[in-house]
């Protein structure tokens, strides 16, 4: 079972005093089921008008979906080999890290994700490992997607069908990114699912999934959409499909349907504190898996492409300080250096508020807009700028391609209404820090230390605008009314704290 946890840096308090990020963990699934196809009659809808009574909906036929569409969902085991701590159960042959056991991936992932043994000297060996999951049949000849932590480290992978029969599966390709696996049996005249459209998907609709969950194969679980477009803390380009279908380890890879029978997207994760299931369940759109399959049978790999940015969420506070009518967009924080934001001029400070067209409501938006699209493609930002609109086009470069430097950025910070003692910095702090200008956080008090401010932070700008001086950041400080945003580095990262001035 696939773990994503937050990674413990320095700025985490910081995040979590800007909103940026929450508690618990983002778990991912091992296993689900696929589809057939045919066509089952779509949910009667009901049209709105605003202050009336809303008509009752019919229920979906989840009986109908699931004869058609169950023989086309398919089961996957996995064995393989994998590294772990010498210090772990698993390496020691406890019995609480059984590779059987269907939690054994998950705490896995978990140790790996904190580092890895207790000790100094605690090393890694290679221990078997043992998986399940979920797909299902695209293609009658044999096509089947699921995720790639299915397969991931597998040395053999097989396929049962509903029927009972078993095949041995190749992996044709494997995309981490969107976390999207390809494989192919020999098989003909194969049941296959129906593909929908995950954009037509609307919040409240009735959702079912297929899988095998804990091994139990063939599983139906129904709910509805929570929400769409959520993005997750773990470097992926994907807006997820929230819903509170019960999904546990062993669903991993299986389709989630809509009323009508077509899939819409591969259930893939779930937020649990636990382990298992507790409400909310997490899936990939459709129309990203589609894509990634596309590209996986045509070459053998996904290319995504990339802008060079770091962003974070515009709350209220930040929407205030940088004068926006609505706390919406991407809120440049970073720029990569040499990268295709740097070479179109993007700064920090900058929101980004469309992209093509396309409306940034969340942070999450941006990098899967760009996610998926090609290397090389030119994209029109719509970005706001120091209170004012402007338009930046960019070209866009690979996600494969090595990250260099972030760009020295703007800089700021305030005493007074602030509670900051600043000072500039020595030109050595500058060769430590790699900024070319910036005021040092001597002590933090008041609004900016309630926001996670600390000693020690070299505070870049104010409101998207650089300071060199103590008196640069008075001044910007006074022109605001009742919050700033400040960009500050710790050790290597960059982020901006939204300030309340009250």
């Amino acid at each position: 079972m696939k773990s994503i946890a937050l990674k413990n840096t320095s700025l985490v308090a910081a995040l979590l005093a800007a909103g940026v990020i929450g508690g618990a963990g983002i778990t991912a699934l091992d296993g689900l089921h696929s589809v057939a196809s045919a066509a089952v009659p779509p949910a009667i809808s009901a049209s709105v008008t605003p202050g009336a009574p809303i008509a009752p909906m019919t229920m979906p036929d989840f009986p109908q979906i699931t004869q058609r569409y169950g023989p086309a969902v398919v089961n996957i085991s996995v064995t393989g080999t994998t590294k772990v701590s010498d210090e772990s159960p698993f390496a020691q042959g406890n019995s609480g890290g059984s590779p059987n056991d269907p939690f054994s991936e998950f705490f896995r992932r978990f140790q790996q994700g904190q580092g890895g043994g207790r000790g100094n000297g605690g090393g890694q060996q290679e221990v078997p490992m043992r998986g399940q999951g979920s797909g299902f049949i695209v293609s009658s000849d044999g096509i089947i997607l699921t995720n790639a932590h299915v397969v991931k480290d597998a040395k053999e992978v097989t396929v049962k069908l509903t029927d009972r029969r078993e095949f041995r599966a190749k992996v044709l390709g494997a995309d981490p990114k969107t976390d999207v696996a390809v494989l192919r049996i020999d098989a003909k005249n194969l049941p296959v699912v129906t593909l929908g459209k995950a954009a037509d998907l609307k919040v409240g609709e009735w959702v079912l999934a297929i899988g095998s969950p804990f091994g139990f194969e063939n599983t139906v679980t129904a709910g509805v959409v929570s929400a769409k477009g959520r993005s997750l803390p773990d470097d992926s380009a994907v807006p997820f499909i929230q819903t509170d279908v019960a999904v546990n380890p062993g669903n991993s890879g299986g389709p989630l349907f809509n009323a009508r029978g077509e899939v819409v997207g591969i259930n893939s994760q779930i937020y649990s504190r636990s382990g298992g299931y507790q409400g909310v369940s997490f899936a990939i759109p459709i129309d990203i898996a589609s894509k990634i399959k596309n590209q996986i049978l045509a070459t053998g790999k996904a290319e995504h492409a990339k802008l060079g940015v770091a962003v974070q969420e515009v709350n209220q506070t930040f929407a205030n300080s940088f004068k926006l009518d609505k706390p919406e967009g991407a809120l440049v924080s970073s720029v990569e250096k040499g990268g295709p934001a740097d070479k179109a001029g993007l700064e920090a400070g900058d929101v980004i508020r469309q992209v093509n067209g396309q409306p940034i409501v969340s942070s999450g938006d941006l990098p899967a807009i760009i996610g998926l699209a090609a290397p090389g493609d030119s994209v029109k930002l719509d970005v706001w700028r120091q209170g004012a609109a402007k338009e930046i086009t960019a070209r866009l470069a690979n996600a494969n391609d090595k990250t260099q430097a972030v760009a020295s950025s703007k800089d700021a910070m305030a005493q007074g209404k602030l509670g900051l003692a600043l000072r500039p910095l020595q030109e050595s702090e500058k060769r430590e820090s790699g900024i070319d200008s910036g005021l040092l956080v001597q002590d933090a008090s008041g609004p900016a230390a309630m926001a996670g401010v600390q000693s020690g932070d070299v505070l870049i700008a104010v409101n998207g605008t650089a300071v060199k001086s103590v008196d640069q950041v008075k001044a910007a400080v006074a022109k605001s009314e009742k919050s700033v945003a400040l960009l500050i580095q710790r050790g290597s990262d960059k982020i901006f704290v939204p300030v309340n001035l009250g």
